[in-house]
């Protein structure tokens, strides 16, 4: 299955109380950079951390995508091109969004369409996002 037929995870993280709009150019910057629309988006997944962050909701219900989220225990598991010792620090986890793509993807790290894509705000918050394609649509 091609890429351009298959769906896709969606990997969220972001500061605490970023604006959905934030979050959605943040999103649509990392897809177009793949090359895919929001057609193809099937999930989206984070942390249970983020699981009141307003944006996230927000976003699944404006998509009408699915938001799974995942322990930090989960998270660490996972394989990731680009742990983050800072995230390992605050979040119990080296990855958010990576980690939470390839999970909800069911996918190894070379499924991964995007690596942690980061969107600053006008607002100064930051939103990042991991794109991994879905091993089963």
């Amino acid at each position: 299955m091609s890429v351009a037929t298959s769906g896709v995870a969606i990997g969220l993280g972001c500061d605490r109380g970023t604006p959905l709009t934030t979050v959605l150019q943040a999103l649509y910057d990392a897809l177009a950079q793949a090359g895919l629309s929001r057609t193809q988006v099937r999930v989206l997944a984070s942390i249970e951390a983020k699981s009141n962050e307003l944006a996230f909701l927000e976003l699944a219900k404006v998509g009408g995508w699915p938001l799974r989220f995942f322990r930090a225990a989960e998270l660490a598991v996972v394989p990731v091109p680009n742990p983050s010792e800072t995230v390992l620090r605050y979040m119990g986890t080296p990855s958010v969004s990576e980690a939470a793509a390839l999970l909800a993807a069911g996918a190894q790290a070379d499924q991964l369409l995007v690596e942690k894509f980061k969107h600053q705000g006008v607002d100064g918050k930051n939103a990042t996002i991991s794109i991994a394609r879905m091993t089963h649509d």
